[in-house]
Order: C-alpha cells, then structure tokens, then sequence
C-alpha cells in the first residue's frame, strides 16, 4: 500500500481521534516492535533514521541493520534478565544505515513476553550522530575504550574481556594513536563520552 504525504495522514488521525497511531507513526525518536528479534512494525522517524523504506524492513530479522554478524549475536542475550523481571532496558551501541554508513544509536525496550525476553518487544531508537559521531574504532577498542571510562585499570579490562594485560595495552596504545593524544584523558576528550554500563561489550553471554 502506497504510503500517504505526512500531512494528510496527520490530519487523518487528528479526525479521527486516533491519537495512539499517532503518536507511534510521528514520534520523534524510532519505534519498532518486533518478535524473536524480527521487525514486525516501526514508525517513520525509524525507516528515516536507516534511510529504508517501510516495505523494505518489514519481516526482516534485525541483523542486517549491524555492522556484522558478530556484533548481532553479541547482543543476542543482553539484556534477557532486565527485561525478564518487567523492567525497561537501554544500551548504546552502534549500527549500521542503509548506505552502510555506521552510527551510534541509544536503543531501550520493553518485553511483552518477560518469560521469553525477545519473544516480543517494543523498542526506541535515538540517533546519537550529532552528539557522537563515529569514529572507526574496532568492536575491541571500543569495549576497551568503555571500560577505560568507567574506570577500570588495564588489569581489570583483561579480566572482564578475558583478555591478557599486554592485549588490553595494545588496544588503548591504539586508541591513542589513532586520536593522536597522549593519555587517557585526552582520548575521552577526543572520543566524548562512549563509556558506560550501556555500552554493548562482547562479554555478552
């Protein structure tokens, strides 16, 4: 079906009261529901933020708007407990557009099924490009990168990474010549603020 002018739908809904599509169809973050992680529903400022076209996402399983394989079945069970026990649940992490170009997104979800987290959900999607832009950092380096601002020393990013000691400084020597500083507060200076409990890390079960 032929999508109809925004204007002309708003004045649609507006007579005929029909404020709860409304409010999902111009909501000014995106809005998906899906089921076992496949898209079954999203809003407009969604299909805008991927640069996809509504038919295009419709049915499809949500690992194509990631930057790899990888990165999808590391989140394949993050968040499972928050969203089991009834509560809202919100990560940062990167994706990927259309145009394959790559972004950070601030996504939070609710579960319909909390016996089976994924079953069904609703989810928000902010676009954080204005804010953080991207920056080509590998998964690594940014978990390493995460872990830094949340305070953990190089022994303890090994230890929460699985990593060795000597890895972990290879990575944050990276950091920090890829940004062309000198210490870590410089690099946050330099990268804004990525860290944090919500950043999606590969220790996800």
């Amino acid at each position: 079906m032929e999508q109809q002018p925004c204007s002309e739908r708003l004045e649609q809904l507006f007579e005929a009261r029909d404020l709860a599509s409304l409010a999902f169809d111009f909501a000014p973050v995106g809005i998906v529901v899906t089921e076992n992680r496949v898209l079954r529903e999203c809003n407009q400022r969604f299909c805008q933020m991927f640069g996809y076209a509504r038919e295009e996402l419709l049915d499809q399983l949500f690992a194509f708007l990631y930057p790899s394989q990888e990165e999808f079945q590391n989140l394949r069970t993050r968040g499972d407990k928050i969203l089991g026990q009834g509560d809202p649940y919100w990560d940062e992490r990167v994706m990927r557009r259309k145009n394959g170009a790559l972004f950070w997104v601030r996504v939070r979800g609710h579960s319909f099924t909390p016996d089976t987290p994924l079953g069904r959900a609703v989810w928000s999607f902010a676009d954080l490009s204005e804010l953080r832009p991207y920056l080509p950092l590998t998964r690594r380096e940014r978990e390493v990168y995460s872990l830094l601002g949340e305070g953990q020393t190089s022994k303890e990013i090994a230890r929460s990474l699985s990593l060795s000691y000597r890895t972990v400084e290879v990575h944050r020597a990276r950091l920090l010549k890829k940004m062309g500083v000198n210490n870590t507060a410089s690099l946050f200076s330099s990268l804004g603020d990525i860290g944090g409990d919500h950043v999606v890390r590969s220790d996800t079960p």
